[in-house]
């Protein structure tokens, strides 16, 4: 799920500066060592500041990292069997490259001692992936191919899960295809499925 940041003109500079610290300071020292001091110094702008934006170095790596709380609008290529390999490719776009390898190890121990930035997150991201979520199921049931709109968080586990195991658990080469593309006709007949379509179209 792609970044896309809508307004806040006057942050903008602050965010560019505060991801491409963050980004440096992954590649260069890692996630323990990237604390909101040297980011902070290595972005040129006060803690204040970064704490008004962002409430823990949790929140801060994950919207530099994976993405922030403005989100694109998900892919609308005409059937929800294009859409799912879209939102794959989105979530592949946010989930790989080096700095979110170094990032996740840490990110993810933190997330799991404090309870704190897990609601944040929460708030912040993972309400905004559902509702990202919501607009291509919904969208499936308007054109008729889905019954009724399946339970999105299990949609989200589903696709979530399926590219964050494949790149940082497996670690399995991407397909030569496209990850999107192997993994996008068993999701979609998982969730067609879920959502009460009598037969598949072809």
């Amino acid at each position: 799920m792609t970044n896309n940041r809508r307004g806040r003109p006057r942050e903008q500079g602050i965010d560019e500066a505060v991801r491409a610290a963050v980004n440096e300071l992954l590649e260069e020292v890692g996630y323990q060592r990237c604390t909101v001091d040297a980011i902070a110094a290595r972005a040129g702008v006060g803690k204040a500041a970064l704490y008004r934006r962002w409430k823990s170095k949790a929140e801060l790596v994950f919207a530099a990292v994976v993405h922030d709380d403005a989100l694109a609008a998900p892919p609308d290529t005409g059937t929800l069997r294009g859409d799912v390999a879209g939102v794959l490719a989105d979530i592949q776009s946010a989930l790989d490259g080096p700095q979110v390898r170094n990032a996740l190890p840490g990110l993810l121990v933190d997330l799991r001692a404090e309870d704190a930035p897990t609601a944040r997150l929460g708030e912040l991201f993972l309400v905004r992936e559902r509702a990202y979520l919501v607009e291509v199921l919904d969208r499936a049931v308007n054109r008729g191919e889905l019954l009724r709109r399946p339970e999105v968080p299990v949609v989200h586990a589903m696709l979530l899960g399926s590219v964050f195991a494949w790149l940082h658990l497996l670690r399995e080469a991407v397909p030569s295809g496209g990850l999107a593309e192997a993994l996008a006709p068993g999701l979609y007949g998982a969730i067609a499925g879920l959502g009460g379509v009598a037969h598949f179209p072809t």
